[in-house]
């Protein structure tokens, strides 16, 4: 029996295994191939190599100048010219270091809304298992609800039976018909909408088990890790970074600008030539820059500060409503387990102990469990996945 167990018991991890192998290859192949996440990354590299764009030194400033004299005896002057200016900013690598840090910006944007992408996939994901289920279950109340109906005709034709019951028979089965293709037809428009998430490559998910999930017990725990991965908090911190360098960049720019070069006059008699040097003091308007900066600084610490709060109490909510949906789940599938009375009801109609009506309105109260069942599975698996997209 203790082997037997066992063996159940490695099946059943086994089993769970390859479902959640399979959400997890979905949730794969769409991060490849969803258009809008293409769309992003290149939309990041973009933004990449606009903040690369204005690192080098200003382009050198070359002039001449030919001059005729007058009278025509003096002959002609040539002026040449060659100047490069050099900006510190650029020079002491403030500026490299401001586009470095507005690169990793872009990386942790990009996570972002990829993190959003992903769990709006995986949330389709869990939804077409609930309509799985729901289908298989109602397959299998279909299969019992048409073989009652048959024989509570043929009852009814050799006058055993109430036309009441008949109809009510035929109704059930009607119903469980409609509900069945009903749900068929949500599950399809679901799966066309991941097979738009997924590029327009078709998916199709038929496992009727959901994603293994593991019950957080100690939510302050968890969150000090979830916090610490966090792509949405990278982002706001990563800003006081870009805040921080920009401020270190306007300092800097205070700093005055050289210009260093050749100049050189050249005449029929003399020829004059040598360097020149030039300084751009930057009197006015650097104060300005400074304090701009300073108060966007001031401005990014306090974004981090509110993101980190509201990301605790979003973070809590989710914990807060996955457990108790958890607790929900648990509690009928408990009590689904014990109280299966259908297979009573049943044997009971055929003997002839109980009418259809009667039996309707039994299995009515264990198929509303049911639902409710699958119901809090559903919204317990979007909750938890939810409060682990923060990870993604």
């Amino acid at each position: 029996m203790t082997r037997f167990l066992s063996l159940i018991t490695a099946l059943t991890l086994s089993v769970a295994a390859s479902a959640q192998d399979s959400v997890t290859d979905i949730i794969h192949s769409i991060e490849q191939n969803n258009v809008s996440l293409t769309a992003l990354r290149k939309t990041a590299e973009a933004e990449k190599a606009a903040n690369h764009a204005d690192l080098a030194l200003e382009n050198p400033e070359v002039e001449f100048g030919y001059l005729w004299g007058a009278p025509s005896s003096i002959g002609t002057k040539k002026d040449v010219s060659a100047t490069q200016s050099i900006d510190m900013a650029t020079l002491t690598g403030a500026r490299k270091r401001v586009a470095q840090s507005k690169d990793v910006l872009a990386d942790w944007q990009y996570k972002v809304s990829r993190q959003d992408i992903l769990l709006k996939a995986q949330q389709l994901c869990i939804d077409i298992i609930y309509y799985n289920n729901v289908i298989k279950t109602l397959g299998r109340r279909l299969e019992t609800a048409q073989q009652i109906a048959d024989n509570e005709h043929k009852r009814h034709a050799a006058g055993d039976i109430s036309r009441i019951d008949c109809n009510a028979a035929a109704l059930d089965c009607a119903a469980v018909k409609a509900e069945r293709r009903r749900n068929e037809a949500e599950r399809k428009a679901l799966l066309t909408e991941l097979q738009q998430m997924n590029g327009g490559t078709a998916i199709d998910l038929k496992t009727t088990i959901f994603p293994h999930s593991i019950v957080e017990r100690d939510f302050e725990a968890w969150y000090l890790r979830a916090e610490t991965m966090s792509p949405a908090l990278a982002y706001v911190r990563q800003e006081i970074d870009v805040a921080n360098r920009e401020l270190t960049l306007s300092k800097r720019q205070g700093l005055p600008n050289i210009s260093l070069g050749f100049s050189g006059e050249y005449t029929k008699e003399e020829n004059f030539s040598g360097v020149k040097v030039g300084v751009t003091i930057p009197l006015w308007g650097n104060k300005s820059r400074i304090r701009q900066a300073k108060a966007q600084a001031a401005a990014a610490e306090a974004r981090r500060d509110d993101a980190i709060s509201a990301f605790h109490a979003q973070l809590k909510a989710l914990w807060l409503k996955q457990e108790g949906l958890h607790e929900t789940a648990e509690i009928y599938r408990e009590a689904l387990k014990e109280t299966d009375n259908i297979p009573l009801l049943k044997k009971a109609l055929d003997a002839g102990q109980i009418n259809t009506v009667t039996y309707l309105n039994g299995a009515k109260i264990y198929y509303e469990a049911e639902e409710k069942h699958l119901d809090a599975m559903r919204e317990w698996q979007k909750a938890y996945a939810e409060m682990m997209a923060v990870t993604m």
